[in-house]
C-alpha cells in the first residue's frame, strides 16, 4: 500500500509489551513482504498466530496448458464459464505465465465454511457482477460492481456475496501489486496528475475480533498446491494493527480518464503495476478533440508484451462482435488494431461509454485447456476484409 493505515488497539511502541486488561499479553506479528524490505504491517493477536493443529490433504491446482507457445489472437466468452457453488472451485485459470494467472470465477455461494490464504500471490479481484463483503484478518471491505479488491499475499480471508449471481475477473500476481510509481512522489503520495488519489482508496474500517480456540479450517495455496490445515485459534483474532500492508478497494468508476487532442496511448489508463505486468482501466470518457482526430486506437505491435482486454460494459468502439464478459488476447509478435470499419465509425464521435480492464504482461501468456472450451478459434481472422 502507498500510505499508512491504523485500525484497532496498538501499543505506543513496536516490539514492546502489550498487556490485556485482564492480564496476559497480546501477541505481535510482523506481516511483510520482500524479506524485511517491502510493505509490512504489525498486528496484535488475542492468541499466538502460530498454532497449527494438523496438516491435511494436499492436491494440485496447477492449470493444464493447451498452448505453451502461442502466436494466435483469441476471443474468450467469459460468461460461458459455468457458475459453481464453492468460491475456490469456481476459479478457472484461462491464461497463465510464470508471473501471473488470469482467472474467471462465478461463485454462487459465500466462502464461510473455511478460510482462504494465498501464500503465492497478491490477488486483484475485479467485481463484474455481484456485491457483498470481503472479510479479512485486517478488517472488512464492502464491495459492489466495478470494484477492484486488492488482497496482498498471505492475508487470510472469507468472502460473502449478497446473491448467487456473481462474476469475478481475478489476476494472481507472484510479485507485489502497487499503484504506478509515475503517479507517486518520493514519499509515496499520489501526485496531482494521477487519475485517482488516496481519497478514492477504501481501507478496512470494520475489524472483527474473535478470541476463540478450536478447529478452524484454512485452505492455503502454495506453489500451485492447495493444502488444508487446521488452526487452533480463530484467524480473525486481531485487536489492532498499523502499517502499509493490508487489503483495500478501489472502484473503476473513480478512475478519472486522461484525454487529449489526439489519441492517448494505453499507459494513460494504467491503474496498477508490478515488475512483470500492468493493469489499466478503460472508462467512459470524452474522445480526442483535434478536428481531424481518429478516436479509434491506431494499429500497434505488441513486441514486448501480451495484451489481455476484459470487456465489462459499454460500446467497445474498436471491436466488432465483442460482448460483455468477453476476453481478447493479442499476443506479442504480431500487430493488432481496430477491426475493419471501427476506425471509420469512430470519426466524429464525441465520447465513449466503454468499461474494460486491460492486463499487459511482459512475458508470453500460455493458453489453458479451460480457455479453449470458451474460445472463438477464428477470432484471429476477424481483421480480414469481408468479400
Amino acid at each position: 500500500m502507498p500510505f499508512y493505515h491504523k485500525l484497532g488497539k496498538i501499543p505506543p511502541k513496536r516490539h514492546t509489551q502489550f498487556k490485556k486488561p485482564n492480564g496476559g499479553f497480546y501477541y505481535e506479528q510482523l506481516f511483510g513482504t520482500i524479506g524485511f524490505d517491502g510493505m509490512s504491517t504489525n498486528s496484535y493477536h488475542e492468541q499466538r498466530p502460530t498454532q497449527v493443529k494438523s496438516i491435511g490433504k494436499q492436491f494440485s491446482v496447477a492449470p493444464k496448458i493447451a498452448k505453451p507457445n502461442n502466436i494466435q489472437s483469441y476471443r474468450l466468452r467469459g460468461f460461458e464459464v459455468a457458475p459453481k457453488d464453492d468460491y475456490l472451485e469456481s476459479r478457472t485459470i484461462v491464461l497463465t505465465n510464470s508471473d501471473c494467472n488470469i482467472i474467471l470465477a462465478a461463485p454462487k455461494t459465500s466462502l464461510t465454511d473455511y478460510f482462504y490464504k494465498n501464500t503465492d500471490a497478491d490477488e486483484l479481484i475485479f467485481v463484474h457482477k455481484g456485491s457483498g463483503k470481503l472479510r479479512t484478518m485486517f478488517g472488512n471491505l464492502e464491495f459492489k460492481y466495478g470494484d477492484y479488491l486488492l488482497v496482498p499475499r498471505g492475508i487470510i480471508y472469507q468472502i460473502q456475496f449478497d446473491t448467487e449471481d456473481n462474476r469475478l475477473f481475478i489476476v494472481e500476481s507472484y510479485s507485489p501489486i502497487y499503484t504506478p510509481k509515475r503517479y507517486r512522489n518520493w514519499f509515496g503520495q499520489l501526485l496531482e496528475h494521477a487519475p485517482f488519489c488516496e481519497r478514492d482508496i477504501r481501507r478496512p474500517e470494520e475489524l472483527e475480533t474473535y478470541n476463540e480456540s478450536g478447529d478452524f479450517k484454512i485452505k492455503l495455496k502454495k506453489q500451485n498446491e492447495m493444502i488444508e490445515m487446521i488452526y487452533g485459534s480463530h484467524p480473525f483474532d486481531v485487536v489492532g494493527y498499523d502499517g502499509y500492508n493490508y487489503p483495500y478497494a478501489f472502484s473503476i468508476h473513480d478512475f478519472e480518464p486522461i484525454t487529449g487532442r489526439i489519441h492517448q496511448p494505453p499507459p494513460v489508463h494504467q491503474t496498477f503495476e508490478t515488475n512483470a505486468f500492468v493493469v489499466c482501466s478503460f472508462v467512459p470518457r470524452m474522445y480526442d478533440y483535434h478536428p481531424d482526430s481518429i478516436p479509434a486506437p491506431y494499429n500497434h505491435s505488441n513486441i514486448d508484451s501480451d495484451e489481455v482486454l476484459y470487456y465489462v460494459d459499454g460500446d467497445f468502439m474498436s471491436r466488432n462482435d465483442v460482448e460483455v464478459g468477453h476476453i481478447s488476447l493479442h499476443p506479442a509478435g504480431i500487430p493488432h488494431g481496430p477491426h475493419p470499419g471501427a476506425m471509420e465509425r469512430s470519426i466524429g464521435q464525441k465520447d465513449t461509454q466503454e468499461l474494460a480492464v486491460m492486463v499487459d504482461t511482459f512475458k508470453p501468456l500460455q493458453i489453458t485447456e479451460e480457455a479453449l472450451k470458451i474460445s472463438d478459434d477464428d477470432y484471429y481472422k476477424s481483421w480480414l476484409e469481408k468479400e
